[in-house]
């Protein structure tokens, strides 16, 4: 179902910060608003992704996920639905923005990614009524919505003419932080992240890079893991940073296969993970 929003809790505080800002707002599955009470993060980027810029969103994305911060993008071939997928597998939160009505996906390939969001509880925002279909201005458009409602902009990579600098300039516009992977200086695909930081823009290196942007170092998981033993304590800061899946779980935390069997099981029995199923684990 669509729904027409009426501008108003925390997105309506976020898109009336734009000069431009849109009279109204649609939106399919959860509220923008009750998902923006959590810290949001914008992953944009080229449209065309190298291998490196490929691995770099996945692990960005799935660390932001099992943190809790919810991730904007716009559903676009690339960076943006590659970073979408990874947090909906990863049992996080995203919200797509998207260039025309709710009552299309573009392109119709997406339209089982955009369904997985709307299962996971994230939400597709836009301006548009139902039947607008999308123009090159109204791609621009939908930028400068997903540089609105997140609190910091991520580009993974992006080659200098990408369209995903636009929602760097937005953001900027909006005082808010952008942040840009380096890439190797050989690579066009990188050419526009490692210009965005010769102009200012933020390294990031880690997710936790991003964490640091938003504040939220010391961050309530870390809080909670006060009288958890520290095989339970390690697991849960291999999820915090990025990690889903066993094997990697097994690896970052250091234990014996035994012991880090009974330690998941635990922290499932007490609320502390959940199972996504495919032996890919999240924070609860």
């Amino acid at each position: 179902m669509i729904i027409k929003h009426k501008l108003d809790g925390i997105t309506g505080d976020k898109v009336t910060q734009l000069h431009d800002a849109p009279k109204q707002l649609f939106y399919r599955g959860a509220d923008p608003s009750e998902l923006l009470q959590r810290p949001s993060v914008a992953i944009v980027g080229s449209r065309k992704m190298s291998p490196y810029g490929l691995a770099v969103t996945e692990q960005l994305a799935r660390g932001l996920a099992s943190a809790g911060v919810v991730v904007v993008s716009g559903l676009a071939l690339g960076v943006d639905s590659a970073a979408q997928r990874t947090v909906v597998e990863a049992g996080g939160l995203t919200i797509a923005v998207m260039a025309h009505g709710l009552d299309s996906v573009s392109p119709p390939s997406h339209y089982g990614l955009a369904k997985q969001i709307l299962e996971t509880g994230g939400s597709l925002v836009s301006e548009y009524e139902a039947g607008f279909h999308a123009t090159r201005f109204t791609f621009v458009a939908r930028d400068r919505l997903i540089a609105a409602l997140a609190d910091v902009v991520v580009i993974p990579e992006a080659a200098i003419k990408s369209g995903s600098l636009h929602t760097a300039a937005f953001a900027l516009d909006l005082g808010k932080p952008v942040m840009a992977v380096p890439g190797p200086i050989t690579s066009a695909l990188s050419a526009g992240t490692n210009q965005l930081i010769k102009t200012g823009a933020t390294p990031v290196t880690s997710v936790e890079d991003i964490f640091h942007a938003l504040g939220i170092e010391g961050h309530s998981l870390q809080q909670s893991f006060e009288g958890l033993s520290d095989e339970e304590t390690a697991v849960l800061e291999a999820l915090k940073v990025g990690a889903t899946k066993g094997i990697q779980l097994l690896e970052a935390s250091q234990l014996k296969s035994q012991e880090f069997a009974q330690t998941l099981t635990m922290l499932e029995i007490h609320g502390r993970i959940r199972s996504l199923g495919g032996d890919h684990w999240a924070l609860a």
